[in-house]
Order: C-alpha cells, then structure tokens, then sequence
C-alpha cells in the first residue's frame, strides 16, 4: 500500500511541475468587465494570447498581459530543460479563473435630498498555464 501511495505522488508532483499557477487578488476593474477579456485566451497558446491582449482595446487586458507574462516566468522557472517547449508553441492556458473580490462602499447624492449607494468592484484572478494536450490526430 505504501508503495502505491508513493507513486501516485510522485505521478502528482510530474504534473504539478508541468503546470504553473499565478493569482492576482483585488484588482480594481469589475469581475464582468474582466471577464470578457479572460474569455478570449482561455485555451489559447500563450505567444498567441499576449498577441491577443496587446491588441484589445479594453482595459483589463492591460493587467492581464502582464499577470499572463508572471505566469510565463513561473513556467520557466518550474522547467528550465523544457525552455524549448514554450518556444515551439506547447504551452497553453489552461485555465482562467476570475472571481469576485471586495466591493468598496461609497455614496452618491441623488435627488431631494437623498443619498445612492454605489459599489466599486474588484476581482481575484488565477491563471493556470500548462502543456498542451496531444490529440490522437497530431500522435497519427
């Protein structure tokens, strides 16, 4: 049993490594806003996906590049023999995650006499990078 157990770990820590996670929390654009920018490189290549974000006019893909280049040097720094890899064009994004953070709480005037409520949003976002999935077309 014991056997079993350490290489299933082992098999863990092979595709840990080959993954690199970065997380950005409260940053201060809303979750919405934030995640029409993220819908359009989740699943891209990450060469092509900073392509992407450089040429998107919203805001958001401001803190995205940047947030996508921390996890590019997290992957690097995880597989140096496997530099090559991420030139050649294997390393993806996997996944992105973008949740919401805290709402700062501030007031309005409004009319007669009255005061509105309004919310600044912020969100927490995780970037998961890894390489990308063979299919059985590219194996044949």
């Amino acid at each position: 049993m014991g056997a079993r157990k350490r290489e299933s770990a082992e098999r863990l820590k092979e595709i840990k490594k080959q993954t690199a996670i970065t997380k950005l929390n409260d940053v201060p654009t809303s979750p919405r806003k934030m995640r029409l920018v993220a819908d359009l490189v989740r699943g891209v290549e990450v060469n092509r996906a900073l392509d992407i974000l450089r040429y998107t006019k919203k805001e958001a893909s401001i803190r995205l590049e940047k947030l996508i280049r921390s996890a590019i040097a997290n992957w690097e720094a995880k597989n140096e023999a496997d530099r090559k890899e991420l030139e050649n064009g294997n390393v993806c994004v996997q996944s992105i995650m973008v949740g919401q953070g805290r709402s700062l709480k501030r007031i309005r005037t409004a009319p007669q006499g009255r005061a509105a409520r309004i919310r600044k949003r912020s969100n927490h976002i995780t970037i998961v990078l890894g390489k990308k999935l063979k299919t059985v077309k590219e194996e044949q």
